[in-house]
């Protein structure tokens, strides 16, 4: 009874190799990336334990889970301390759009810096490895493209978005910090555009947000005039490239995990347009504060040193998440907060007035 786990493992991984057994600590882990990452370590036979507090996840995310024998669910804020035995740490806990990370800005810079403190603590006292998910929000709204890992950034560290490319930039020198100070074994990946089944229809992201109004046959909301660019990595092949990197000895990072293929916001709309064969119109509104204008990896530390690039086309990946869309229950989801795109950016703008007053 007590080699189940070996069994399932050898049984169930995706990978060329057979699994190493591991006891893996997933923060964050009912959120998209998140309960995607612990659905692939669960299925490669590992004993997973999952991390969250629920403000822009639910259960629903995790629940074809929930009664395998080697996956565990907690509610808990990484804001807070937390002890358990394990081998390897995935942090992925923190809102990652923009109206949750500005709803509650202070939250948001906690939950990167507090959390990673308290997570490369607990990394530090059971050796375990622990891998940061950053963000390509670190660069900032570049004037480098493709963005390449040695780019310092070009952020607004008092801006509406600061609490998260700030917070994230933060929790960056703590993880090297730990790796220089303390030996913490870390990992860290810069996350580009990541779409796919799972996400939150109230998200607030790009794909989410085109392709539910598409559905609903509403206007299509794109902020400026969709000149800007993105490049949009579809789910598995994201989750892929993670496990590629932490399972890794030659590098800690950072690296960046995105699709090098760049789209207009305009050229997107169109094609969740052209794909839900909506009759939806494209309608323009202004740009929110520090929205950057450019996105793109350089993949080429992820392309050499772990053979990894994005596999799944854009139209490709699109046609699985609309159809995953297309399937939930609206009714099961709600707004987790009623920000949008340009609340904060109106507050801003506001105090900046009476400041000038």
């Amino acid at each position: 009874c007590e080699q189940w786990p070996l069994a399932l493992a050898s049984a169930m991984t995706t990978n060329s190799e057979k699994a190493e057994f591991k006891r893996i600590l997933v923060t964050g882990g009912a959120g998209f990336l998140g309960s995607a990452l612990c659905r692939r370590l669960v299925n490669e036979g590992h004993d997973v334990v999952a991390l969250d507090n629920f403000f822009t996840s639910q259960k629903s995310n995790i629940t074809d889970l929930l009664g395998k024998p080697n996956f565990e669910l907690v509610r808990h804020d990484v804001t807070q301390p937390f002890f358990i035995e394990c081998d390897q740490i995935y942090n992925m806990a923190c809102p990652a759009s923009p109206v949750h990370y500005q709803y509650n800005p202070v939250k948001t810079m906690k939950t990167s810096v507090v959390g990673m403190m308290n997570m490369l603590g607990l990394a530090k006292r059971v050796n375990a490895r622990i891998l940061q998910a950053s963000t390509s929000e670190v660069y900032g709204d570049p004037n480098v493209s493709p963005q390449p890992e040695s780019y310092w950034g070009h952020v607004n560290c008092t801006g509406v978005r600061s609490c998260y490319d700030e917070g994230k930039r933060c929790a960056e020198t703590l993880c090297f910090d730990y790796h220089r100070q303390n030996n913490v074994d870390v990992r860290v990946i810069r996350i580009f555009n990541t779409y796919g089944p799972g996400m939150h229809p109230y998200d607030g992201r790009v794909v989410s947000n085109f392709i539910v109004q598409a559905l609903n046959q509403q206007n299509i909301t794109i902020y400026g005039d969709g000149s800007q660019t993105r490049s949009f990595c579809f789910v598995d092949d994201l989750v892929e490239g993670i496990i590629r990197f932490m399972n890794q000895d030659e590098y800690i990072g950072p690296m960046n995990l995105g699709n090098p293929t760049e789209f207009t916001i305009k050229q997107l709309a169109e094609k969740a347009v052209e794909q839900t064969k909506s009759k939806s119109k494209i309608i323009y509104q202004p740009l929110p504060h520090d929205d950057p204008k450019q996105r793109r990896p350089d993949i080429s530390i992820a392309r050499n040193l772990i053979k990894w690039e994005p596999k799944v086309p854009l139209e490709q990946g699109l046609a699985k998440t609309i159809e995953y869309f297309s399937s939930v229950d609206m009714r099961t989801f709600k707004k987790p907060t009623g920000h949008d795109a340009h609340t904060n950016s109106m507050v801003d703008k506001e105090a900046k007035k009476r400041k000038v007053a």
